[in-house]
C-alpha cells in the first residue's frame, strides 16, 4: 500500500524498540513478543493512514501520542511528508 506519509525512525526510537524487544524477550515467550510486533505494525500503519487521528501530547504538542497498550505509548511527530 502507498502511503502519504513516508516513515522514519529516528536513533533515539530505534535505540528505544531494541530496549523494549529486549526486555520483552527476557520477560514474555516468542508468541506474546511476536503478537506485540503485530500490534505495533498494525499501530504504524494506522498512524501511516491517518497520522492526524491520535491527539497531541499535553507535554509536546508537536508529538501525537498512540496508546499501544497500558505501558506502551507510541509518540511520533507529522511533518510535511514523514513521520
Amino acid at each position: 500500500m502507498a502511503y502519504k506519509y513516508k516513515l522514519y525512525w529516528s536513533q533515539e526510537s530505534l535505540e528505544n524498540l531494541e530496549d523494549i524487544l529486549f526486555y520483552l524477550n527476557s520477560k514474555w515467550t516468542l508468541r506474546e513478543v511476536d503478537n506485540f510486533k503485530k500490534l505495533l505494525s498494525k499501530q504504524v500503519e494506522i498512524i501511516l493512514t491517518f497520522p492526524e487521528i491520535f491527539p497531541k501530547s499535553v507535554m509536546q504538542p508537536r508529538l501525537r501520542k498512540a496508546v499501544l497498550s497500558k505501558q506502551t505509548i507510541v509518540f511520533y511527530e507529522v511533518n510535511e511528508d514523514r513521520i
